[in-house]
């Protein structure tokens, strides 16, 4: 087709591709360089190769189909926006960032679509393209389009992986190699096999030794990342073998890629399985010119950032909430856009402040003697407080257990976690509620060896449950003292908690952070005990409880640790954080100050979508202040959050109102629903007496 046949009939000239931002949608693209670059009609139709007047059809589509509205419509400016700063921040080749909502679809579903539009975006004839594996990367082969480019060739990028998973290394590669009518090269041999000799010779082996030369031959590699929480998929490929392995050798990793481990830093993480493992290395990972990283959920974020400044990924595909949370926790202010029409223009420079740059902020005022003995002197503060309810273990001011003697024969509840977030853990604790409570530094987990007191302490020979939030130390150190207390003959069962409905999809629940809901869970868990039930029911009914809560948090401000004694992240005066966590993280998204009506709007909506509320459910409330947080504020709060809840035909059977489970002084607050039913509602309303928490 000529210049000017193209030009007519409204195609963009492919010789002027838009860039991968903009998604292949040239409404989008036209829309941008209108809006926000101040194009003229006739600049727009020569950058794009168009006419003038399709130009003009495309502007007017975009406001029909309002992808603009006065501006680019809000969704598309963040993703772009992000998309610009990831770019110029971390010297990608390019970024691809999607909504982090997008309605029923899951945003494992909406990843897959990018990362296969932006294959398609950089895929050329007579390429060699490998591909790890995991739920993202099937995701992505599955919604490759079938295409006929020449001589292309799909490496598995590991060997195999167990067969129970369905997004195996070799499903991937073989499902992308399909979709490109391509021939597919796998890796025959396990990932991680018994012994590196065993892997020696596997290596000498000629048919592994041609697959292995394939991986030296790649144009273009797609990958995911992987966290290393529970349930990532470097966990239920069944890499670790216990959690002593991965404490014992991986404490410093963050996240892994194609099957190696990186710290925060993006340096490799070095220990027994890198001797064992059959697969790219990362050094030759970097090596490969077109790297596509495809990866998203807020919980992604160490990992992410890891792989950026290891310089594994130069093109990355994620959603808007995680390409936030990268910048930010790299340092970058993060640049809120509202785009108007308006014309090209010199920017104006700002003034140069008078004298000086400007200073940090203040330090916040604390009662505190020596920062490093915080949480000592304060454990020991409450032990004093409350002697009827709680004492310390072994002498220890941070291995507690119940100031009462449990019934023999009753099954033992531990909990615990990081100090700083008080009353939660060790108001918790008591008949009714938990035996012994694990407390570890501020927003740091216990040791194993604590926990393990503790799970000695709770046990009277009905096995010890433990439940705590989802953490990757908790997790870990739970995990190591469960195993430690099965050699000696005490059973032991986990939930772990995972309420917080901001964090990640409804679809990825098990990834979610433990919070504020951890007080129903908590209750009920403890209620199960105390009724001389056996192990396994009060592990059930525990893990139901969780299933049944959700929580949602708004922060006013940041906390400050009291070593530092200033905010632990910063927060414009007239901004908030939606979704904020309990450990002084910023939260999934920003936004502008709102009333405090529309601020239980907010949370409402999300609650209402993520918990099925419907007329005629039954509920515990819980509305919590995150530590700075006066009950004036939490009352009108509620009174928003009770009008709601009666307008959708709620039932709720009691409130609880007060700083329940904070994060030392930061100014917010969270609300938790769990969905009740007859049993739960028993458990919920049975007698309990913490010092923070009481029924009856």
């Amino acid at each position: 087709m000529s210049e000017s046949r193209a030009k007519r009939s409204g195609a963009p000239d492919a010789s002027k591709r838009a860039p991968l931002k903009f998604g292949d949608d040239p409404l989008l693209w036209a829309a941008w360089l209108y809006y926000e670059e101040g194009m003229t009609q006739s600049e727009i139709a020569a950058t794009m190769g168009l006419s003038r007047p399709t130009v003009i059809t495309y502007l007017s589509e975009a406001r029909e189909r309002g992808i603009v509205n006065i501006s680019i419509a809000v969704d598309r400016l963040r993703s772009l926006s992000l998309a610009q700063q990831m770019v110029d921040h971390f010297g990608l080749r390019d970024c691809l960032v999607v909504p982090t909502e997008g309605g029923e679809r899951s945003l494992i579903d909406r990843l897959g679509d990018a990362g296969a539009r932006t294959l398609g975006w950089h895929l050329r004839p007579a390429q060699t393209v490998g591909i790890a594996w995991g739920r993202t990367m099937l995701a992505v082969a599955a919604a490759v389009p079938p295409q006929h480019l020449a001589d292309l060739r799909v490496v598995q990028a590991t060997g195999g992986t167990t067969a129970a998973i369905p997004y195996t290394p070799e499903a991937v590669a073989t499902r992308l190699s399909e979709a490109l009518s391509a021939q597919v090269v796998p890796i025959s041999a396990p990932c991680i096999v018994s012994q590196p000799q065993v892997r020696d010779l596997l290596l000498q082996e000629p048919v592994l030794r041609e697959q292995m030369q394939s991986l030296s031959e790649l144009d273009m590699i797609v990958l995911g990342v992987s966290s290393l929480r529970p349930n990532s998929t470097i966990h239920t490929s069944g890499f670790f073998a216990n959690a002593l392995e991965q404490h014992d050798h991986y404490r410093d990793a963050v996240g892994s890629l194609v099957g190696r481990f990186i710290d925060a830093q993006g340096t490799p993480v070095i220990g027994p399985l890198d001797g064992r493992t059959i697969g790219l290395p990362l050094e030759a990972l970097r090596q490969v010119r077109t790297r596509i990283g495809v990866s998203g959920g807020f919980d992604k974020v160490p990992a992410l950032l890891a792989a950026l400044r290891g310089g594994y990924i130069n093109v990355l595909v994620t959603d808007a909430d995680t390409a936030e949370g990268i910048l930010r926790a790299d340092g970058a202010e993060v640049q809120r856009q509202s785009l108007s029409r308006r014309p090209p223009s010199s920017p104006t420079p700002e003034p140069a402040p008078a004298v000086g740059t400007p200073a940090p902020p203040p330090f916040v005022k604390k009662l505190l003697n020596d920062p490093r003995a915080a949480v000592d002197e304060a454990m020991e503060g409450l032990l004093r407080a409350h002697p009827g309810h709680i004492a310390r273990i072994d002498g220890s001011f941070r291995a507690i257990r119940r100031a009462t003697p449990a019934p023999e024969g009753k099954v033992g509840l531990v909990i615990g976690g990081g100090a700083g977030h008080e009353p939660l853990f060790l108001g918790y604790v008591g008949p009714g509620l938990a035996d012994a409570v694990a407390v570890g530094n501020i927003f740091a987990a216990p040791p194993p060896d604590r926990i393990l007191a503790c799970c000695r302490a709770a046990s009277s020979g009905a096995g010890v449950l433990h439940v705590f939030g989802n953490y990757s130390g908790d997790v870990m150190n739970f995990e190591m003292a469960g195993e430690l207390a099965s050699a000696m003959g005490i059973e032991v069962r986990t939930v772990v908690t995972t309420d917080d409905i901001a964090y990640s999809p409804a679809s990825d629940r098990d990834g979610r952070r433990g919070t504020a809901g951890n007080v129903f869970i908590f209750k009920i868990a403890g209620a199960a005990c105390d009724r001389m039930l056996p192990l396994e029911d009060c592990e059930r009914i525990t893990q139901k409880a969780n299933a049944a809560t959700f929580t949602m948090s708004v922060g006013l401000t940041a906390g400050s640790l009291p070593e530092t004694r200033r905010p632990s992240f910063e927060l414009g005066a007239d901004e908030i954080e939606i979704g904020v966590g309990i450990h002084g993280e910023p939260g999934v998204q920003r936004a502008l100050m709102m009333s405090a009506d529309d601020i239980a709007d907010r949370i409402m909506d999300g609650l209402f979508s993520e918990a099925g509320l419907c007329p005629g459910s039954r509920i515990g409330l819980l509305v919590n202040a995150l530590g700075g947080t006066p009950m004036m504020e939490l009352g009108i709060l509620n009174r928003r959050v009770h009008q709601r809840l009666a307008a959708r035909g709620v039932e709720i059977v009691r409130t609880w109102l007060g700083p329940y489970c904070t994060s030392l002084d930061m100014d917010g607050a969270s609300v938790s629903v769990i969905v009740l039913d007859e049993q739960l509602e028993d458990l919920l309303l049975a007698p309990c007496d913490g010092f923070a928490f009481r029924v009856g």
